[in-house]
């Protein structure tokens, strides 16, 4: 209703002031924070005092909590209109294999306010090996790893909580990350080491996105994402492993990579890199173009490796 201090009663939703919280604040939620408007208020989690500075400097307002200590989150309550979660899990949980800082995350947010929307950028690692398929949203989850797991884990009680409360939740599960300007963004480093790569027989489907396209999907997800449902941020691109470290190597003048077998491979190269040796997929990006009404504006290698 009208007031004395507002003749013009409550402004319509849309009028107000966005407040967007970035958790998990690094190179992608920098890139989101570059895209939005200027009249929204941008503010992000950190537990480092010394990042403070930088964010100010970006025009983001910093906000010192960590994840790992619940009750530091509870300043987060009701600050936020849309929440953009790029918090991983942590490496190891002694609990078990769920993520306890979504957890902790999801209670704070419950104490006031709630938001309107939260993406969480989950990981295409939950569906597992998928044999080289065409991979839809829909696809049962496979974890094979306790990163995936975790991932998993996460995923189900953000779902859970927007089930709960009303807020819109959209879950983005992201490949490989890749940009010139990104640290380890490129194949370079691998390339100059020599790493191995599977021969053709053995070789499995790899998915990436830029840097920049992803910072777009998550801001495309917090506005105009459906709830309760999951898209894949990922490029056009459909690449074997080998065949993208070949074509990198050329584009940049250097020595293709030694092809082994798969055998041979877990004996040459180290757990983590064969984890992602071991699965196989092709993401189906039909619903973050669509829905998310996404353009992807960077081939995955001719922008990516050309301008490094």
């Amino acid at each position: 209703m009208p007031s004395n201090l507002n003749p013009l009663g409550a402004l319509p939703f849309r009028f107000r002031r966005e407040r967007i919280l970035v958790v998990g604040c690094g190179d992608v939620g920098l890139r989101a924070a570059r895209q939005l408007p200027r009249n929204a208020r941008l503010m992000a989690l950190t537990s480092s005092p010394a990042r403070v500075p930088e964010l100010r400097a970006r025009r983001i307002t910093p906000l010192q909590g960590n994840l790992d200590d619940g009750a530091s989150l509870r300043r987060l309550a009701g600050l936020a209109t849309r929440v953009l979660h790029l918090a991983p899990p942590p490496n190891e949980n002694p609990d078990g294999r769920g993520d306890p800082r979504t957890l902790a995350l999801l209670r704070a947010l419950r104490l006031r306010s709630l938001p309107r929307s939260l993406v969480y950028a989950s990981t295409s690692g939950v569906y597992g090996d998928c044999g080289g398929e065409w991979v839809r949203e829909t696809r049962p989850l496979s974890p094979h790893t306790p990163r995936a797991q975790r991932r998993v884990h996460a995923e189900a009680h953000v779902r859970l909580f927007g089930r709960a409360t009303g807020t819109r939740v959209h879950l983005l599960r992201i490949p490989g990350i890749y940009a010139p300007d990104r640290e380890g963004g490129t194949p370079r480093g691998r390339l100059l080491k020599g790493t191995p790569v599977l021969r053709a027989e053995d070789d499995v489907y790899t998915n990436h996105i830029h840097a920049d396209d992803l910072a777009g999907a998550c801001l495309a997800a917090l506005w105009r994402g459906k709830p309760q449902r999951v898209s894949h941020a990922s490029d056009d691109t459909e690449l074997k492993m080998g065949d993208y470290f070949d074509l990198a190597a050329d584009l940049y003048g250097l020595p293709r990579p030694p092809r082994l077998a798969r055998g041979s491979a877990h004996e040459q190269l180290p757990p983590v890199l064969l984890s992602f040796m071991s699965e196989s997929r092709r993401l189906d990006n039909t619903r973050l173009k669509r829905e998310l009404r996404l353009r992807l504006r960077y081939p995955t290698v001719e922008i990516g490796l050309r301008d490094h």
